[in-house]
């Protein structure tokens, strides 16, 4: 299995940064090829934030292009994500999610990022 734990989240100012850490264990993280960030707000659905491949490759939403950055160190099996200038409208639960070819993905449990006006 894989299991995905979460830390970094809490309370920061807009305007400022946050940097969330999600590490990555278990027998079938070596053939992890896509890792995500994804975030749920109060009332709304669980919506995609950003993808890092194995090799590096990112893609982001249109609401965060430009402000957060993913990023993955493959040695650590951590991937993270680099939260600046933050909103608002960011705040929500956080979720890092692993994909394994031909098992399915993989969930952690959430942290909290809340961003004071």
């Amino acid at each position: 299995q894989v299991q995905l734990v979460e830390s970094g989240g809490g309370l920061v100012q807009a305007g400022g940064s946050l940097t969330l850490s999600c590490a990555a264990s278990g027998r079938r993280f070596t053939t992890t090829n896509i890792m995500a960030w994804y975030r749920q707000a109060p009332g709304k659905q669980r919506e995609l934030v950003a993808t890092i491949t194995r090799g590096g490759s990112t893609n982001y939403a249109d609401s965060v292009k430009g402000r957060f950055t993913i990023s993955r160190d493959n040695v650590k099996n951590t991937v993270y994500l680099q939260m600046n200038s933050p909103k608002p409208d960011d705040t929500a639960v956080y979720y890092c999610n692993a994909e394994v070819p031909g098992w399915g993905q993989y969930w952690g449990q959430g942290t909290q990022v809340t961003v004071s006006s």
